[in-house]
């Protein structure tokens, strides 16, 4: 099943040029960042919403080394304060995660709230409560303050509003999901070729990569699938362990490893895909899964975090408990095997997407958010 690729940054059609109503500025990592945040940002930056709000983005992180990180900071705190001082935005809208992300965020939604700029603070991490429950009793009454004091704090799904929730009482905590942007899938599958299986995110335990490879080991031992499918592990992290893993296990002929790659080969390798599996631990609201739903790709995953408000188990995708190697062999074996239930599955993923994730529906909440955070 190959799908038409909706390339990110393609032109796309024209459409009337919204009146501008106020202006903010975006504050978060660097759009050219591995990640969901840069991915949402993203597919934010192609709606009416830049324009409407005109838009002015600042990065205060960017990959690299330590150097190149605290360097990042400083030019974005310098960015920010003339931004402040010289733009005077309706309002600050801040894209935080927990550790060090928090702490950069945190203090510049300190410094808009002394300049009385209105601070929508968006929390992207999956492990922000994990963040919070391990830190100290000073930060957690930071953490708490923070969350607080912001006029309104976004979360990507009912589960985060309601830990968000818990940890901040008094806080106005409002959901949001990412957007992505939908594709037209293509089911032109013909059963010639091998079923393509992807991984896509960091490889690492955390995500279940390696869980994934062993669980994949004993699929390929029956000699049936080995003929039927094939595994692709891309993104950052323990590449070469993964490499080392598949040379050990003899799985070289049916997995192929790829480090991280730029979103337009991300894009169209999900595209290129059947299925997208990923077995994490934790997880938020996982860009790979939902650009995966976005092409019609059927979605096998781990039953944590945010996933489940994104994949309804036996109607949207397969959603398995996570760190049980044999749930996800019987998973991925009935994914590859039958290809009907592959296909509705993947179809109705797509129609979830257009229905909540589509970038075409959530500028509209978030242009409704800031209209109602300046009334």
């Amino acid at each position: 099943m190959s799908k038409g690729v909706d390339v990110p940054g393609a032109p796309r059609p024209a459409s009337p040029r919204p009146s501008r109503v106020g202006s903010a500025l975006w504050v978060s990592t660097s759009l050219q960042t591995m990640g969901g945040v840069s991915s949402c940002v993203r597919n934010l930056r192609e709606t009416p919403l830049w324009d409407t709000w005109s838009v002015t983005h600042i990065a205060t992180h960017r990959d690299g080394s330590a150097l190149t990180k605290i360097l990042a900071f400083g030019c974005g705190v310098v960015a920010f304060l003339v931004a402040l001082i010289t733009k005077r935005p309706d309002l600050v809208h801040l894209h935080m995660s927990s550790y060090g992300s928090f702490a950069r965020k945190s203090a510049l939604a300190w410094i808009a709230r002394a300049a009385g700029v209105p601070v929508v603070l968006h929390i992207h991490c999956g492990k922000f409560g994990i963040f919070y429950e391990r830190a100290s009793r000073l930060l957690k009454k930071i953490i708490r303050n923070t969350l607080t004091r912001a006029d309104v704090v976004v979360a990507l799904g009912d589960r985060w509003a309601e830990r968000l929730r818990m940890i901040a009482p008094e806080a106005r905590v409002t959901v949001i999901p990412n957007a992505v942007r939908p594709c037209e899938a293509a089911s032109d599958w013909t059963g010639d070729e091998l079923v393509q299986v992807l991984f896509l995110g960091d490889i690492g335990d955390h995500k279940g990569a390696f869980m994934l490879l062993e669980a994949w080991s004993r699929i390929m031992s029956d000699t049936r699938y080995a003929r039927m499918a094939h595994l692709t592990l891309a993104g950052s992290g323990e590449v070469e362990r993964a490499q080392r893993t598949v040379a050990r296990l003899g799985l070289e002929t049916s997995v192929q490893v790829r480090g991280w790659l730029p979103p337009v080969q991300a894009h169209a390798l999900v595209g290129s895909a059947q299925v997208l599996v990923l077995p994490s631990r934790n997880e938020g609201q996982s860009m790979a899964v939902l650009e995966a739903m976005a092409s019609g790709v059927c979605v096998v995953a781990s039953d944590v975090g945010g996933l489940p408000d994104l994949i309804e188990s036996g109607t949207t995708g397969l959603l398995v408990p996570p760190d049980e190697v044999e749930a996800l062999v019987a998973a991925l074996r009935h994914a590859i095997t039958d290809h009907d239930a592959r296909a509705r599955l993947g179809r109705a993923a797509l129609e979830r997407v257009k229905t909540d994730f589509d970038a075409a529906v959530v500028w509209q909440r978030v242009d409704a958010l800031y209209r109602e955070v300046l009334q």
